[in-house]
Parts: structure tokens; C-alpha cells; sequence
């Protein structure tokens, strides 16, 4: 239980390493840090209606999670396109509870 203590000021002074001249090293995990900038996703602002719907055909189970994950946009552009397409009237309801709905294509 607890942590680790805390080391006195002076022992933090004798674990610093120096090189020559009585510089101080860095360590490489620092530099890897700083010299790495992560790229973000890219991800694509529409759900085009032909590939939305072509993405909704292969589905057991319409979600917008598993909309979102099968043509790459974020969550809330696919809850837009279920909700078009819904008023719509291509897909409706079957399930789901507390915002995590289940939807189902509509046979003409």
C-alpha cells in the first residue's frame, strides 16, 4: 500500500547524469517522445448515400457504432445518416436501450 516515497532533494543531485563538460544527458526515451508527433485519423466528414447504404446491406445488425466503424467517420455522422435514412423511411427500429438502438432494413 502507499507508493513509492519521495527522494530527498540530494539523491535526485547524484542519480543526474552528467557528460563532459558537467552537462546533464538526456535519456532517449525523451527525445523519441518530442521527435514524434502522432498523426491523427483521417476521417471523412459525409457518409455518401451509395456508400452508406452498401455498408448497411452486409450488416446483421444495423448500429450507428458499427456504421460509424465500417465506412470510417465519426459516430455522430453516422447517427445523422441512420437518422436521414430512417425519415426516410429505408430503415426502422427493432431494439436497443438507452441510445444504443438496433435497426433493420425495410423490405418494399
Amino acid at each position: 500500500m502507499g507508493g513509492n516515497k519521495k527522494k530527498p532533494v540530494g539523491a535526485s543531485d547524484k542519480t543526474a547524469q552528467t557528460g563532459p563538460g558537467g552537462a546533464e544527458i538526456k535519456p532517449a526515451a525523451e527525445e523519441k517522445k518530442k521527435a514524434k508527433p502522432q498523426q491523427k485519423q483521417k476521417l471523412a466528414v459525409l457518409v455518401e448515400e451509395p456508400q452508406g447504404m452498401k455498408a448497411i446491406q452486409g450488416m446483421k445488425a444495423i448500429t450507428i457504432q458499427g456504421l460509424a466503424r465500417n465506412v470510417g467517420v465519426k459516430i455522430s455522422v453516422a447517427n445523422a445518416f441512420i437518422r436521414s435514412l430512417e425519415a426516410k423511411g429505408v430503415i426502422r427500429t427493432v431494439g436497443g436501450y438507452s441510445g444504443h438502438k438496433v435497426y433493420e432494413l425495410v423490405k418494399h
